[in-house]
Protein backbone atom coordinates (compact mmCIF):
# COMPACT_ATOMS: atom_id res chain seq x y z
CA UNK A 1 0.00 0.00 0.00
CA UNK A 2 1.45 3.37 -1.06
CA UNK A 3 1.35 5.63 2.02
CA UNK A 4 1.77 8.77 -0.08
CA UNK A 5 -1.51 8.39 -1.97
CA UNK A 6 -3.79 7.07 0.77
CA UNK A 7 -5.31 10.44 1.61
CA UNK A 8 -5.71 11.39 -2.06
CA UNK A 9 -7.37 8.05 -2.86
CA UNK A 10 -9.64 7.73 0.18
CA UNK A 11 -9.89 11.19 1.78
CA UNK A 12 -13.28 12.19 0.31
CA UNK A 13 -14.81 8.78 1.01
CA UNK A 14 -13.74 8.79 4.68
CA UNK A 15 -14.79 12.43 5.11
CA UNK A 16 -18.30 11.67 3.79
CA UNK A 17 -18.52 8.60 6.03
CA UNK A 18 -17.54 10.64 9.10
CA UNK A 19 -19.89 13.45 8.08
CA UNK A 20 -22.78 10.98 8.17
CA UNK A 21 -21.74 9.88 11.64
CA UNK A 22 -21.07 13.34 13.09
CA UNK A 23 -23.41 15.60 11.09
CA UNK A 24 -20.78 18.30 11.65
CA UNK A 25 -18.44 19.55 8.89
CA UNK A 26 -15.67 20.79 11.17
CA UNK A 27 -15.70 17.69 13.35
CA UNK A 28 -15.76 15.42 10.28
CA UNK A 29 -12.71 17.22 8.87
CA UNK A 30 -10.87 16.91 12.18
CA UNK A 31 -11.75 13.24 12.56
CA UNK A 32 -10.75 12.55 8.94
CA UNK A 33 -7.28 13.90 9.68
CA UNK A 34 -7.08 11.81 12.85
CA UNK A 35 -8.26 8.72 10.94
CA UNK A 36 -5.46 9.03 8.40
CA UNK A 37 -2.94 9.75 11.13
CA UNK A 38 -3.98 6.52 12.90
CA UNK A 39 -4.02 4.61 9.60
CA UNK A 40 -0.48 5.67 8.70
CA UNK A 41 0.72 4.76 12.20
CA UNK A 42 -0.77 1.27 11.94
CA UNK A 43 -0.57 0.60 8.19
CA UNK A 44 1.63 -2.43 8.85
CA UNK A 45 -1.34 -4.02 10.65
CA UNK A 46 -3.37 -4.08 7.43
CA UNK A 47 -2.95 -7.36 5.64
CA UNK A 48 -4.21 -7.46 2.08
CA UNK A 49 -5.33 -11.06 2.27
CA UNK A 50 -8.43 -10.66 0.14
CA UNK A 51 -10.75 -10.75 3.15
CA UNK A 52 -10.97 -7.04 3.85
CA UNK A 53 -10.79 -4.06 1.56
CA UNK A 54 -8.52 -1.19 2.46
CA UNK A 55 -11.52 1.18 2.43
CA UNK A 56 -13.29 -1.03 4.98
CA UNK A 57 -10.21 -1.00 7.20
CA UNK A 58 -10.16 2.81 7.00
CA UNK A 59 -13.88 2.97 7.84
CA UNK A 60 -13.26 0.84 10.92
CA UNK A 61 -10.51 3.22 12.02
CA UNK A 62 -12.76 6.23 11.31
CA UNK A 63 -15.58 4.72 13.35
CA UNK A 64 -13.23 4.03 16.27
CA UNK A 65 -11.90 7.61 16.11
CA UNK A 66 -15.48 8.90 16.16
CA UNK A 67 -16.43 6.68 19.10
CA UNK A 68 -13.39 7.94 21.01
CA UNK A 69 -14.52 11.50 20.30
CA UNK A 70 -17.98 10.73 21.66
CA UNK A 71 -16.44 9.42 24.85
CA UNK A 72 -14.62 12.72 25.32
CA UNK A 73 -17.64 14.95 24.88
CA UNK A 74 -20.98 15.23 26.53
CA UNK A 75 -23.26 13.01 24.44
CA UNK A 76 -26.39 14.82 25.51
CA UNK A 77 -25.02 18.19 24.38
CA UNK A 78 -24.16 16.77 20.96
CA UNK A 79 -27.66 15.38 20.58
CA UNK A 80 -29.21 18.74 21.50
CA UNK A 81 -26.95 20.53 19.03
CA UNK A 82 -27.69 18.10 16.20
CA UNK A 83 -31.43 18.37 16.80
CA UNK A 84 -31.20 22.17 16.59
CA UNK A 85 -29.18 22.01 13.37
CA UNK A 86 -31.23 23.23 10.46
CA UNK A 87 -28.74 21.91 7.92
CA UNK A 88 -29.71 18.31 8.62
CA UNK A 89 -31.59 16.70 5.77
CA UNK A 90 -34.62 14.88 7.10
CA UNK A 91 -37.02 13.03 4.83
CA UNK A 92 -39.75 10.35 4.77
CA UNK A 93 -39.37 8.40 8.03
CA UNK A 94 -38.03 11.35 9.97
CA UNK A 95 -40.57 13.77 8.46
CA UNK A 96 -43.33 11.62 9.91
CA UNK A 97 -41.84 11.93 13.36
CA UNK A 98 -41.17 15.64 13.08
CA UNK A 99 -44.82 16.17 12.12
CA UNK A 100 -46.32 13.69 14.56
CA UNK A 101 -43.78 13.07 17.27
CA UNK A 102 -41.02 14.66 19.24
CA UNK A 103 -37.53 14.51 17.63
CA UNK A 104 -36.10 13.19 20.87
CA UNK A 105 -38.57 10.30 20.78
CA UNK A 106 -37.40 9.40 17.28
CA UNK A 107 -33.77 9.31 18.40
CA UNK A 108 -34.70 7.34 21.53
CA UNK A 109 -36.39 4.74 19.32
CA UNK A 110 -33.44 4.73 16.91
CA UNK A 111 -31.08 4.25 19.84
CA UNK A 112 -32.91 1.00 20.70
CA UNK A 113 -32.03 -0.51 17.30
CA UNK A 114 -29.08 -2.85 16.82
CA UNK A 115 -25.83 -1.08 16.01
CA UNK A 116 -25.96 -2.01 12.31
CA UNK A 117 -29.58 -0.94 11.88
CA UNK A 118 -28.98 2.32 13.73
CA UNK A 119 -25.89 3.12 11.68
CA UNK A 120 -27.67 2.31 8.41
CA UNK A 121 -30.61 4.49 9.46
CA UNK A 122 -28.27 7.41 10.23
CA UNK A 123 -26.23 6.93 7.05
CA UNK A 124 -29.38 6.89 4.94
CA UNK A 125 -31.44 9.55 6.69
CA UNK A 126 -28.83 11.97 7.98
CA UNK A 127 -25.99 11.20 5.58
CA UNK A 128 -28.19 10.89 2.49
CA UNK A 129 -26.08 7.97 1.26
CA UNK A 130 -27.42 5.57 -1.34
CA UNK A 131 -28.08 1.95 -0.45
CA UNK A 132 -25.20 1.02 -2.75
CA UNK A 133 -22.82 3.27 -0.77
CA UNK A 134 -24.11 1.90 2.53
CA UNK A 135 -23.69 -1.67 1.30
CA UNK A 136 -20.11 -0.83 0.30
CA UNK A 137 -19.30 0.51 3.77
CA UNK A 138 -20.56 -2.70 5.37
CA UNK A 139 -19.08 -4.90 2.61
CA UNK A 140 -22.56 -6.15 1.83
CA UNK A 141 -24.92 -5.80 -1.11
CA UNK A 142 -27.11 -2.86 -1.98
CA UNK A 143 -30.13 -5.11 -1.40
CA UNK A 144 -28.91 -6.03 2.11
CA UNK A 145 -28.64 -2.33 2.99
CA UNK A 146 -32.14 -1.66 1.60
CA UNK A 147 -33.71 -4.57 3.52
CA UNK A 148 -31.91 -3.71 6.76
CA UNK A 149 -33.06 -0.07 6.46
CA UNK A 150 -36.63 -1.24 5.85
CA UNK A 151 -36.48 -3.50 8.92
CA UNK A 152 -35.13 -0.61 11.02
CA UNK A 153 -38.09 1.53 9.92
CA UNK A 154 -40.47 -1.26 10.85
CA UNK A 155 -38.91 -1.59 14.32
CA UNK A 156 -39.24 2.14 14.94
CA UNK A 157 -42.86 2.19 13.77
CA UNK A 158 -43.69 -0.94 15.79
CA UNK A 159 -43.46 1.06 19.02
CA UNK A 160 -46.19 3.51 17.97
Amino acid sequence: MDKDNIYQDYGDFIFKYLLTLTNNLDLAEELTQETFYQAIKSINNFHDNGKAKFSTWLCAIAKNVWLQELNHKNKNQQLKDSLKSESTTFYDLVDEYIKNEDKVLFFKKAHQLSEDKREILYLRVLGDLSFKEIGSIFERTENWARVTFYRAKLEIRKGE
